[in-house]
């Protein structure tokens, strides 16, 4: 088992140039689950009709057409990475252009950690696709067996006579080879660019602001608007008057449709003010919640609920009766934003002929059919086209802001620019789920797990709960349920949905029953995988031995145990198919705790751009500590207290820990990466908080605990 240790957090790259002609490979792009960014121009080597092409120009530029949407994952690095490996490509002259939504993609689409995993084997084909049939021209041309010939650095060489052709000077001719049927691809132990540091293709216009993302597209003569929805959730439009606001400056019409009043005008900034004066009335729909009535809410349905059985193993009921000890312990999570930096806005131009949509979406299919459902047009009438996403955490799965931009323009008969206000984008919902959880273990007199239990009581979360996690499988007793309650606030998927707290919730608990044990926390844990390897109950969905690798690690690479300095904190967690331990560190500064840095060990399987890789684990890691510890959003009647980041609380700069990545190298295809990274992190956080403080974390955010206000 191998480690590679990364620390870099910026990377700049100087961009190539692309050219046309040549060669143009089609392949299959079957469950792609991703997308891309901005415009794009055309190959210029003419259509071909597949779903994604690899194209060598004349010149020799290698040009990846890739259907993923591109919001900071780094695919649009990691993808042609893969393909340039196998066709023993010069990177200098590799680039990516952006595919707009097409039927010929499949699962075209950004979430689930699944962009490098389901595309891994068809991005390896088609590199080596092309590298055999550049061999093969070569030696056509050469009159040699191909078996003579090698390919390396974007040229094939004849290794007897020392000869050598350029990719540009071949592509012409092998676009003439047949395509083979099957390739044969590289061994592992040959990569030499898979799986090292190279720097994001897109950095260079990202950092000369380079018009890349939804809010810099402009189309001459559209039109621009904003839309007033209900402040509060559960309250519906009733009547509005918008002659004042329509009488303004540059406002060119006020309408409304369903619960939205839109002002439409000829600038954003002439848009903004006039939406000031509108004149709204509301009603009331369904009940307006409070936080109050949330908190209420959880304690009444936790004892009360009506719960609904997820996994029952054994018989719970005597384990507990019977155990020498039990613990309990409740943990409780707010709604939060998904907070990007870039607010929702979409471009919709309805007309006869068909619908053009251009914008930021995860989901550019789902838009497509929404907008096709709403307006009663043909999806073949609607094109759409990717910008790149300036964040999403699961916000643009849902594109409310795409239909209604569809809906407005159908409307006005105009092309328009729906923007959002990160007022608008913080108060507007599809939130995070708040969630409760009631964990309790049962303990023999030898420190044994017998017994276990966890109710999810959440809002708006589905099942709150995974009940085929670890521990399940690891103890003879257990009972998972769940409890769900209706509201009218919207929810949705946000970053490692459900596990962002569910994991916090889980390994806090774990290190608990640990310490109840007499065990250390780590070796707790290995113990209940060692029972789950040896007699395993019921279904387990997790792969044990990845398991028991990143904990290990994870404990050798900070010297757990071992330090006198700093109170350290462990927590680990399976989702997306990958593996992720933690050792945060905390030291305490002025009576308060203080995170100095955390140790991170990922299973993802093979990682393709080290430093992507590596900043992906970062970036979960600040993502699930600032949420953790600040990020909170309260409710009154229905409307939230938090509107923008003067009163919604983000991690800082100068609040970053030292953050350490390793990842395990065992030889498996990959695993994704973009989300298993996050939900270990609270969990770390807060039992490394416990060590020094003697306090538990019950509650995010961690802020709010008594232990940030007077630690005795």
């Amino acid at each position: 088992m191998k480690s590679t240790t990364t620390n870099s957090r910026r990377d700049f790259l100087k961009m190539t140039a692309i050219t046309g002609g040549g060669l143009v490979l089609g392949f299959n792009w079957f469950s792609a689950e991703a997308n891309a960014p901005v415009k794009f121009s055309s190959i210029g080597a003419g259509d071909v009709g597949f779903n994604s092409y690899l194209s060598i120009s004349t010149e020799g530029t290698i040009t990846i057409l890739s259907p993923n949407p591109e919001l900071g994952q780094n695919i649009i690095t990691s993808f042609p990475m893969v393909v340039a490996e196998e066709l023993e490509a010069d990177w200098k002259k590799v680039k990516v252009l952006q595919a707009n939504l097409d039927n010929k993609f499949d699962r075209q689409l950004t979430g689930g950690s699944g962009a490098v995993p389901h595309s891994w084997k068809l991005l390896r084909n088609a590199g080596a696709t092309a590298k055999f049939m550049l061999i093969e021209a070569a030696a056509k041309i050469w009159s040699v067996p191909a078996s003579e010939c090698t390919a390396a650095n974007s040229f094939v060489i004849h290794s007897r006579s020392g000869k050598k052709l350029s990719y540009g000077e071949l592509a012409e001719a092998a676009s003439k080879i047949p395509v083979p049927s099957t390739v044969k691809l590289k061994d592992r132990k040959d990569f030499k660019l898979i799986g090292k540091s190279v720097r994001n293709v897109e950095n260079l216009k990202i950092v000369t602001g380079k018009p890349l993302f939804g809010l810099d597209f402009y189309r001459e003569g559209m039109v621009y608007a904003m839309i007033q929805r209900p402040e509060q959730f559960g309250m519906k439009l009733k009547s509005f008057d918008g002659s004042i606001a329509k009488a303004m400056p540059g406002i060119i019409d006020v309408v409304s449709f369903k619960n939205n009043v839109a002002v439409v005008g000829k600038s954003t900034w002439q848009v903004l003010k006039a939406r000031k004066l509108l004149k709204i009335e509301y009603e009331k729909e369904f009940d307006l919640e409070s936080t109050e009535d949330h908190d209420k809410l959880f304690m009444n349905l936790m004892d009360n609920g009506q719960a609904t059985v997820r996994r029952k193993d054994g018989d719970v009921d005597a384990a507990f009766k019977s155990a020498a000890k039990v613990i309990k312990g409740e943990y409780q999570c707010p709604f939060i934003s998904h907070s990007p930096m870039e607010p929702m806005n979409f471009f919709a131009h309805v007309r006869p002929d068909g619908v053009e949509l251009v914008g930021p979406t995860q989901t550019p299919a789902r838009a497509r059919a929404e907008v096709s459902q709403l307006l009663k047009i043909p999806e073949d009438k609607i094109t759409l086209q990717l910008t790149r996403l300036g964040g999403g955490f699961g916000r643009r799965l849902k594109n409310d802001f795409a239909t209604e931009a569809a809906e407005l323009s159908s409307i006005i008969k105009a092309p328009v620019k729906l923007i959002w206000t990160k007022e608008d984008d913080m108060t507007g919902g599809t939130y995070r789920p708040a969630c409760r959880y009631r964990f309790e273990a049962a303990l023999d007199s030898s420190g044994n797990l017998t017994g276990y239990k966890l109710r999810g009581v959440g809002i708006n979360s589905g099942n709150p709960t995974r009940e085929h996690n670890f521990p399940s499988g690891a103890v003879d007793n257990l009972l998972i349920d769940s409890v769900e309650h209706k509201s009218a606030i919207t929810t949705g998927a946000w970053r490692a949905p459900i596990t962002n707290f569910l994991a916090f919730a889980e390994q806090a608990f774990l290190d608990e029953v640990a310490l109840a044990a007499g065990k250390d926390p780590v070796q707790f844990r290995l113990d209940l995988l060692a029972k789950a390897k040896k007699s395993p109950v019921g279904d387990i969905r997790y792969d044990i031995s990845r398991m028991e690798g990143v904990i290990k690690m994870a404990a050798e690479k900070s010297g757990w145990g071992k330090k006198k300095d700093v109170s350290q904190g462990f927590s680990v967690y399976f989702s997306h198919a990958s593996y992720v331990a933690q050792v945060a560190e905390v030291i305490m500064r002025n009576g308060l705790p203080v995170v100095k840095k955390i140790y991170a060990v990922s299973d993802c399987g093979q990682v393709v751009s080290m430093n992507g890789a590596s900043h992906q684990v970062m970036g979960g890691i600040v993502d699930g500590l600032g949420h953790a510890m600040y990020s909170k959003l309260s409710f009154r009647d229905g409307a939230a207290d938090q509107n923008n980041y003067n009163n919604y609380r983000l991690i800082r700069m100068k609040e970053v820990p030292e953050i350490e990545t390793h990842f395990v190298d065992n030889g498996i295809d990959p695993t994704g990466l973009g989300e298993p990274a996050l939900p270990p992190t609270g969990g770390a956080v807060a039992n490394a908080i416990f060590k020094a403080t003697g306090k538990r974390m019950r509650n995010q955010p961690f802020i709010e605990e008594d232990v940030f206000k007077t630690v005795s």
